[in-house]
């Protein structure tokens, strides 16, 4: 059995499925960062800008910067945390998955 390969896709289709990848990354990673900031707000009582910081400390993988007082905040944290965590990888994934998909294509049109 043969299998036939589509053609590779144009520059132009390649860069906006990145542009477009990228896009949903970028509001991915804001409405988590608001999360957080809500969060934080909620459950600590932080200043937006206090609130901002620690978010974004975790959602980058570093760890909070300001020790937690409550225990709301420090259940809120974890869930973050692990959330954070699963996120950032899922992001990046979709991101990189244009990238990726095209190498393999290319490997497939290079072996037939």
């Amino acid at each position: 059995m043969t299998r036939v390969y589509k053609a590779l896709p144009s520059r132009r289709d390649f860069t906006r499925r990145v542009l477009r990848a990228v896009a949903f990354g970028v509001v991915l990673i804001v409405a988590s960062l608001v999360f957080g900031m809500l969060g934080y707000r909620v459950f600590e009582g932080m200043s937006w800008i206090d609130a901002f910081v620690n978010a974004a400390m975790i959602l980058s993988g570093m760890g909070p910067l300001q020790p937690l007082a409550t225990p709301a905040g420090k259940l809120f944290a974890g869930v973050y945390a692990i959330y954070s965590g699963l996120a950032l990888l899922s992001i990046a994934g979709i991101v990189f998955a244009p990238v990726v998909h095209r190498f393999l294509h290319r490997f497939h049109l290079e072996n037939d």
